[in-house]
């Protein structure tokens, strides 16, 4: 039985002439609180699961925008939850960003159930991985049951389908009994287009600037305090009541903010405080197009506190070297050849500040790696954007074999960034991962769907061959495939995968905030790579990749300092002969011990 008690409803509705709350289909008038001007208040018996609504000036009731809960999805009526009944099993103490190993994953196609306690299934493989973190996308309520999550409308609530809010806290909690923690990527920067009812409460968004979705999220006009305060609440719920380690922030350049203490400072402020009080090491993570060092830099430095930020850079420079793709935004970096990796594994930025031939400009800001630790970048293969923004959202495995992927695996987990995976990257899955949606609209389901196939036929793409988002079959080729870990070559590119991992938390230059010592590839005068290979330094390990179906023959010298010990390989690799060269066998990567002067 449902034990009702006196519960305080409020809302800010700063333009309402009078609101009343509906619960449980008894109505009743708020009143205006003495204190907080543009605010609504009043007492009701409710419980768990009582479901309510606000009406203002005498309309129908819509959910709350501080809702919890959606039972019904966006268009519905809210519910309350009461977090302080969560059935946790077990302490956490938090999992820090520094060391970390972050694993990307999308509840929907985790498992074809598409649920979070199917998703907790599957944590004992990401415990045996060895990743410290899981990193959950978007899980607001948004239309329909199955999409990325990027057009939700209820940034304090949990998709229903999934599972709900006890849903994500029996995942949580399931996780941390493995070791794991959870970061959760969050959207400020707009609101799904269907189900969104924040503009008839008040000026959450602005003309002042416009952004790709539309009117920006009011975060410097008037009323913005209140929208900011909204966003920030927002973000400490996700971290305290479901005791959640970090956030991932979508497109925070998207932020759009003109005041004199940013939206993301105040933020990251409020975060680090909440870490205090805690005990807990909590996170930001943000995702930034603009290379501007200022978004990690502390915020008693004039930055904006942000504790990480996803470095695109370095992705763009691992694939053009793998695949030599050269469209789009990636031409900047295949003209510069293995340099361009180079400079990203040395320097964190590509553009920094130089010309920028896709973008016809300059761009970035170069970062002090001085100061700058390399952990703040997270440094990554593939991303669900990476993917699912191809045409057919076809994976690096669907184009490259088994050896390059190796390679891959050995630049990124190796490498000075946060090492962050694509779920599935893992073991090669072989399923791709599309863009899919589930629009109630048929007008917009419909505009989305002719959206997408004209973005794809200025690259040439006949209509055809663009998965439909509306089709249900689109999101189901997403699920990845259980049974391919178990088989292979799949399962010893997942071996591969712990070789590293392991690597990596038992060596301390692994986990070295520093940059590496010394980079060095095969690549010509000109800037292309003719010998193949591509190598650099951190402390004394020397990490070695060769991507190309030849042989590779690497220099690396004779006398103090050479090779001891081939530490781990993807295919077998002889230390270097008196000649001091090194034999690397195609599709192949090695990471070598030199000795210690």
């Amino acid at each position: 039985m449902r034990r009702e008690t006196p519960v305080l409803f409020e809302v800010w509705a700063p333009r309402a002439g009078r609101v009343g709350l509906q619960v449980d289909g008894a109505a009743r008038p708020m009143e205006r609180d003495p204190v907080r001007q543009g605010w609504w208040r009043t007492e009701a018996e409710a419980g768990p699961g009582s479901v309510y609504g606000f009406a203002l000036d005498g309309g129908p009731p819509l959910p709350d925008p501080r809702s919890r809960r959606q039972p019904d999805g966006p268009e519905g009526l809210s519910a309350v939850v009461d977090h302080s009944r969560f059935p946790w099993e077990r302490e956490w103490f938090g999992r820090p960003l520094p060391g970390a190993v972050l694993y990307e994953l999308h509840i929907g196609t985790f498992t074809r159930e598409g649920t979070f306690d199917a998703a907790a299934e599957r944590l004992p493989h990401l415990a045996a991985l060895g990743v410290s973190h899981v990193q959950l996308m978007p899980i607001c309520p948004f239309p329909g049951t199955h999409g990325w999550g990027y057009d939700g409308v209820a940034p304090w609530a949990v998709h229903e389908p999934y599972g709900g809010p006890e849903g994500l806290a029996r995942f949580v909690d399931a996780a941390h009994g493995h070791g794991l923690g959870v970061v959760l990527d969050v959207v400020h920067n707009h609101l799904g287009p269907s189900g969104n009812h924040l503009p008839a409460y008040g000026p959450y968004f602005t003309d002042t600037h416009h952004t790709p979705w539309g009117a920006a999220v009011n975060l410097d006009a008037p009323g913005s305090d209140e929208v900011r305060a909204y966003f920030i609440g927002s973000a400490l719920a996700w971290l305290r009541d479901f005791r959640l380690d970090g956030l991932r922030l979508d497109a925070v350049h998207a932020l759009h903010d003109t005041r004199a203490r940013h939206f993301l400072a105040e933020l990251s402020a409020a975060v680090d405080a909440l870490a205090a009080r805690t005990g807990r090491p909590l996170f930001l993570i943000g995702e930034s197009d603009l290379n501007d060092p200022r978004t990690t830099t502390p915020r008693e430095s004039g930055g904006l506190g942000l504790h990480a930020q996803w470095n695109d850079d370095f992705h763009h420079a691992l694939h053009t070297l793998l695949t030599g793709e050269r469209q789009g935004y990636y031409a900047d970096f295949a003209a510069a050849g293995p340099g361009a990796l180079a400079k990203t594994l040395t320097g964190g930025f590509f553009h920094d500040g130089g010309h920028s031939a896709f973008r016809g400009r300059a761009h970035g800001s170069p970062l002090n790696t001085l100061t700058a630790p390399a952990h703040r970048l997270l440094g990554y293969a593939q991303t669900h954007d990476q993917i699912g923004n191809r045409a057919t959202g076809d994976r690096l495995s669907h184009r490259l074999s088994p050896g390059p992927l190796a390679c891959a695996a050995a630049l990124v987990l190796c490498s000075p960034f946060t090492p962050m995976l694509f779920m599935g990257e893992e073991w090669g899955a072989g399923t791709p991962w599309q863009y899919f949606t589930d629009h109630q609209d048929p007008e917009l389901a419909e505009a989305v769907r002719q959206g997408r196939r004209r973005e794809f036929a200025e690259h040439g793409w006949a209509e055809a061959e663009i998965p439909d988002p509306q089709d249900p079959a689109t999101r189901l080729r997403s699920c990845l495939d259980w049974s391919e870990p178990e088989r292979e070559p799949h399962a010893e590119l997942l071996d591969w995968h712990r070789r590293l991992i392991a690597l990596r938390r038992a060596e301390p230059a692994l986990t070295d905030p520093g940059w590496p010592t010394s980079v060095t590839s095969g690549a010509s005068a000109a800037g292309t790579a003719d010998d193949g290979w591509f190598g650099f330094r951190r402390g004394p390990l020397h990490v070695l990749i060769n991507p190309q179906d030849r042989p590779a023959k690497i220099p690396l010298g004779t006398g103090p300092g050479g090779i001891t010990e081939v530490v781990a390989a993807w295919r077998p690799v002889e230390l270097p002969g008196a000649d001091g060269v090194l034999r690397l066998p195609p599709g192949s990567a090695a990471v070598l011990r030199h000795a210690t002067n």
